[in-house]
């Protein structure tokens, strides 16, 4: 069996910004406190929700140096260190290894892609270069390529890579994985709609942009599968699905970061491009927000 990087909810935190367009630390230090304190089992920095893609070097490994030192060794720090170029993602995943980082997300190839077999040398690549576990993440709406699970099967020989966060929808093809790759792969929900059901097919638990507002809920759902309450879990899938469904009604990490703010979690504005929401897709947050007693 492969390394457990964690069982539960990992929440896939927002960086807080100052208004200025800064990174916040002091808040991201408050932050990373408060989901401990909520019960959350991981916590993922620097992924998408935390607008990796507009950091800047020397902020990205600052983010995950800050994060480490918060948490202080109660939960594992999950790095998100995938990128395009192979080389430079074992330079991140080095880099982020020297800050503290238990373990990397890395996101399959976007915007150049490539093919199965490039998938497979570009992972093992990477792998042969680093000393912690790696988190594959398969998200193909973002990429333009899917992770097949004949390439997981291969991509699970290597002792490095232990999981992936899958967010491609699709749970015949997780089945599949599952079939595959058996205990060589562990399997974690992408996708907060579908925590439940990939837990149904040997999932771990999830990586959540829901937990960014609700994390003692978001694990209690996962534990609650976990442990035989079937039933428990169900009633908290469903029970959010409203919710969700705002969280997701435009590009994420735009409406989780809109509601933190509604909250007065005060994690300030959005890095360009991503843009304030419009009218509508507010007034359907807030809807949802109220309806779970959020606001």
């Amino acid at each position: 069996m492969k390394k457990i990087i964690f069982k539960g909810a990992a929440t896939a935190l927002v960086t807080p910004m100052n208004e200025d367009g800064s990174v916040n630390y002091k808040r991201l230090e408050s932050l990373v406190d408060s989901q401990i304190k909520s019960n959350i089992d991981a916590l993922v920095i620097c992924g998408t929700t935390g607008e990796k893609s507009t950091l800047r070097y020397d902020e990205h490994l600052k983010v995950i140096e800050e994060a480490v030192k918060a948490a202080k060794g109660r939960v594992p720090i999950i790095a998100g260190t995938g990128s395009n170029d192979t080389v430079y993602s074992v330079e991140l995943c080095n880099d982020a290894a020297s800050v503290g980082a238990d373990a990397f997300l890395m996101v399959a190839p976007y915007y150049n892609k490539t093919s199965q077999a490039g998938l497979v040398a570009h992972y093992n690549y990477i792998a042969d270069r680093v000393n912690k576990p790696i988190m594959l993440y398969n998200v193909p709406s973002r990429t333009g390529v899917a992770i097949k699970p004949e390439t997981y099967k291969e991509l699970s020989k290597h002792e490095n890579i232990v999981a992936v966060k899958e967010a491609n929808g699709d749970l015949s093809a997780i089945a599949k994985t599952r079939y595959l790759c058996g205990d060589d792969l562990n399997i974690y929900s992408g996708n907060d709609d579908q925590i439940v059901p990939v837990m149904s097919l040997g999932g771990l638990g999830v990586i959540s942009v829901l937990s960014n507002l609700l994390p003692n809920e978001t694990h209690n759902m996962c534990m609650e599968y976990l442990n035989g309450n079937t039933d428990a879990a169900q009633k908290l899938q469903i029970k959010y699905t409203g919710l969700i469904e705002a969280l997701f009604c435009d590009v994420n990490p735009i409406p989780v970061k809109t509601a933190m703010n509604l909250m007065g979690l005060e994690v300030g504005p959005l890095r360009l491009p991503l843009y304030n929401m419009d009218e509508k897709g507010l007034n359907f947050l807030k809807e949802k927000l109220k309806e779970c007693d959020i606001i």
